[in-house]
């Protein structure tokens, strides 16, 4: 007999009849194992305290019966409610056989060692532009917990069985020496690197501190371990920063880059300007929203709402959240970016007075935005400063003469190149950029410098190299910083980028050179298919003829009959 059904059975707590003999559960199954027990709990604040010590199914596995024993409680809460007596006795009553993890802000393993270990190798290239990573650590102390706790770290694992046990063997760290090792070992990287700096100890320094950019996300669609989603920092002075694009993970980018000074970066933000409503360039303002205000909370400094420029279809999903999660629009004065078009007319008074005030706030002379081809409602900006620097941000964007006549004679030129030279096609389908069509829409409004950014996931580490690559064109890399001053340097930066990552560029060479054949073996199917298509039309012409000279005699014939 077929013996699944019988172990089915037998497990059911049914009994069996086997060879004439009736079999009951309890002489072949060993004894019921519920498994270990464990707990999750979010208590954000201490206002759900008593809600949690109070919960009677909570208070079963508090009662010390052995089958009730849990293994382990897993604490999704900030420190102020592990500090509450109320909370602190809750834990208690668990007994010394539970152990206690703790996810909270506190937690701040490295959880993307990619990340560091490129930028760390970047810095051997060039340390100003260039600097090393930090790590964000909650200035808030650590609550003194009565019981045993583990502060959460990424990877971190517990066993539930066959053995109750911490392992640590999967969490993730940094070996800054072992990254510089690895790209010291590389072919030609370290005369590269050498032949770098003696090129550019020729070159004048820096011109001055601002205004300061810094890309915190250079990829497109989806974040990676190397590019996040759009985001760039333009830091027009010591107290003042501008945000353009805001993609998720723009705060977590900001804290690896700004490490315990990051308060303050969001104190000196005071405006956010969002191209379009794809999710790769918006989804982070909520966060940052909300970071700013506790940021303000915890320097004592008093509050003032962001100016956020961005197309009016942005409101309804901050309404949502404002109404669903959390309030959020007093944080906010909005200026719809058609309004800063230039030659509109139909600007409300409200947006005139805020954008007023945020000429006034930046020393700026004009901020100035064109609509671009790319989805519906979306924009690039210009930033003129009254000192006389102008910084031109495309968006996303396939190339756009408005771009163009809005950016003539910028100082820098930050424009999407999504895809490399060879794929105009997809660039059309999907409305973007290649790599020569951004260096071209530079070179149009004459551009003092272009930074491309905004690459696709395929080129993770780095794009392809088009041959319109001059000394005006740069490649932006997540947490990057550049000054005008740098200008002249950034392309001396190439042959040690090819060095460092030179199997990566071998590996897209040889992807585009077997798209390339495919698409020549396509075109050539093609070519043969209207080729054969031309001979049989042809050869029928021919034919047709000789077919209607027979028929026309026999009608004639017909007719005389």
């Amino acid at each position: 007999p077929a013996i699944l059904p019988i172990i089915t059975a037998l497990k059911n707590g049914e009994s069996i009849t086997f060879e004439g003999r009736e079999l009951f559960p309890e002489e072949l199954c060993t004894p019921t194992d519920p498994g270990p027990v464990f707990l999750v709990l979010e208590c954000p604040h201490e206002g759900f305290v008593d809600a949690v010590c109070e919960n009677e199914t909570f208070q079963r596995y508090q009662e010390g019966v052995p089958e009730h024993q849990v293994a382990l409680v897993i604490h999704m809460t900030p420190e102020s409610v592990l500090r509450d007596g109320r909370y602190q006795q809750w834990m208690e009553r668990f007994g010394p056989g539970t152990q206690h993890l703790v996810l909270n802000e506190n937690s701040s393993a490295v959880h993307n060692p990619r990340s560091y270990k490129i930028q760390t190798q970047l810095n051997l290239i060039h340390p100003e532009i260039f600097p090393l990573l930090t790590t964000y650590q909650s200035k808030e102390a650590e609550a003194a917990c009565p019981v045993p706790i583990v502060r959460g770290e990424c990877l971190l694992k517990y066993h539930l069985r066959p053995q109750q046990e911490w392992q640590r063997d999967a969490v993730t760290v940094c070996d800054p020496d072992a990254f510089v090792s690895e790209a010291l070992d590389l072919p030609d990287f370290q005369t590269r690197v050498k032949e770098c700096k003696e090129s550019l100890s020729a070159i004048p320094g820096n011109a001055g501190a601002y205004p300061e950019i810094v890309f915190l996300g250079t990829g497109s669609a989806i974040p990676m371990k190397i590019r996040n989603v759009s985001s760039t920092l333009v830091n027009t002075s010591a107290t003042r920063s501008l945000l353009l694009d805001c993609g998720e993970g723009t705060f977590g980018q900001l804290c690896r880059h700004y490490g315990e000074q990051v308060d303050q970066v969001l104190c000196n933000l005071v405006a956010v300007f969002v191209s379009h409503m794809h999710t790769d360039h918006h989804s982070g303002l909520v966060n940052i929203l909300m970071e700013r205000r506790r940021a303000f909370a915890a320097l004592g400094q008093a509050f003032s709402p962001l100016f956020l420029v961005a197309p009016e279809q942005i409101m309804p999903w901050l309404h949502e959240y404002h109404n669903h999660c959390e309030e959020i629009l007093g944080d906010i004065k909005m200026i719809p970016s058609q309004s800063l078009v230039k030659g509109c007319e139909n600007i409300r008074p409200k947006a005139k007075e805020f954008v007023s005030s945020l000429l006034e706030s930046y020393n700026l002379a004009e901020f100035q935005t064109c609509e671009v081809q790319h989805c519906k409602n979306a924009f690039a900006c210009s930033v003129i400063h009254k000192s006389g620097w102008k910084v031109v941000y495309s968006g996303d964007t396939m190339p756009c003469m408005a771009l163009v006549q809005m950016g003539k004679n910028a100082n820098l030129l930050i424009h999407e190149a999504t895809l490399e030279d060879g794929m105009e096609k997809e660039a059309i389908e999907k409305t973007h950029s290649t790599t020569s069509q951004a260096i071209q829409t530079g070179m149009k409004m004459n551009a003092e410098f272009i930074m491309l950014n905004h690459f696709s996931q395929r080129y993770a580490k780095i794009p392809l190299f088009s041959e319109d690559f001059s000394e005006k064109v740069g490649i932006a890399f997540d947490h990057m910083r550049v000054r005008f001053g740098d200008f002249p340097a950034i392309p001396k930066l190439i042959p040690a980028l090819k060095a460092l990552f030179a199997d990566d560029i071998v590996e897209m060479e040889e992807r585009k050179e077997k798209r390339e054949l495919r698409l020549l073996k396509e075109t050539a199917l093609v070519l043969d298919k209207l080729t054969r298509g031309d001979s049989t039309e042809a050869a029928c012409q021919k034919r047709k003829p000789a077919k209607n000279h027979q028929e026309v005699p026999d009608k004639k014939l017909k007719t005389v009959n």
